[in-house]
Formats: structure tokens, sequence, C-alpha cells
């Protein structure tokens, strides 16, 4: 994992529209979007009232295979044992994801997600308004102008 590349702030769809990134000599598989390489995504997944959790399953060595519905599409979510351990997520939970987009992984036209970090933002009453308006403000102020300036050949 190149951790020097951008962790895109955006909606589950937008991933359809990622493609391979040109490799380059010492350089790590990546995808490219907006003009932008990139290895991880940022995203905000709500399920209960505005998506739905479709499934939940965790194996016996803790690993957890997620699919979550966040408004725009359906994600499937690759949960690590460190990352599920004492804190399984059920239906009803509002949370935000951030992991790597795994393209070779994706099946079903679902993005998936190997999970570095994810968040229970259920008690937070702004979370979903605020969530929509942080990807508009990133689209806005920093893919835009890339994608403006490296147009797809």
């Amino acid at each position: 994992m190149d951790y020097t590349l951008a962790a895109l702030k955006i909606f589950g769809s937008q991933l359809a529209g990622s493609t391979e990134a040109p490799s380059s000599e010492g350089s790590s598989p990546a995808q490219m979007l907006f003009g932008i390489r990139f290895q991880r995504a940022w995203m905000q997944v709500p399920n209960g009232r505005q998506g739905v959790l479709l499934s939940a399953n965790y194996n016996e060595s803790g690993e957890g295979r997620l699919v979550l519905d966040d408004g725009s599409c359906v994600a499937e979510l690759f949960v690590l044992p460190k990352e599920a351990e004492g804190r399984r997520r059920l239906a009803g939970m509002y949370v935000m994801v951030i992991g790597a987009y795994i393209a070779e992984q994706s099946k079903d036209n679902y993005p998936a997600i190997k999970v570095h970090k994810m968040v229970d933002l259920s008690d937070q009453p702004d979370r979903e308004a605020m969530w929509y308006m942080e990807v508009a403000e990133a689209y806005n102020l920093f893919y835009l102008p890339f994608s403006v300036a490296s147009p797809p050949s």
C-alpha cells in the first residue's frame, strides 16, 4: 500500500468510473479517478433508514464480509479480524469506512473495499447531511480541477 497516494472521499457509485492506473517503474498497482492516482477510498456508508445492511457475515477467525448500501450503490466490505474484534457492525448502524479499493475482487458490479478503519457514527445527528456536503466540496475543490487538467485519453 502506497500511503503517499490520495484516499479519495467519494460515493461508492463513483468507484465504477475508475480505471487501472498506468504503471511505471517502482510504482505499486493503483486506480485512476478524476485524473488522480489512488489506492484507498473514504466512504460513509449509511444503513437503516437511508440504506440497507444487506448482509454481515463473520467467520470463525473473525474476518467479516459486509454488503452495504451507501445510497448511491451497493459496496462489499472485507473486514480483517483486527478491525472486527469487539466491534462487529450490525444492521441499523451508520458507519464511516476508509479502506483499500480492491478492484480485482469487485464482482456483481459492487465495488470492493478492504477496510482499514470503520467508525460508528450512529450517534451523530447530522452525519448524513455533512457527508454529502463533504463529498461535494472535495469534488469541487480537489477532483474537478484535476479532471479538467487531465482529460481522459
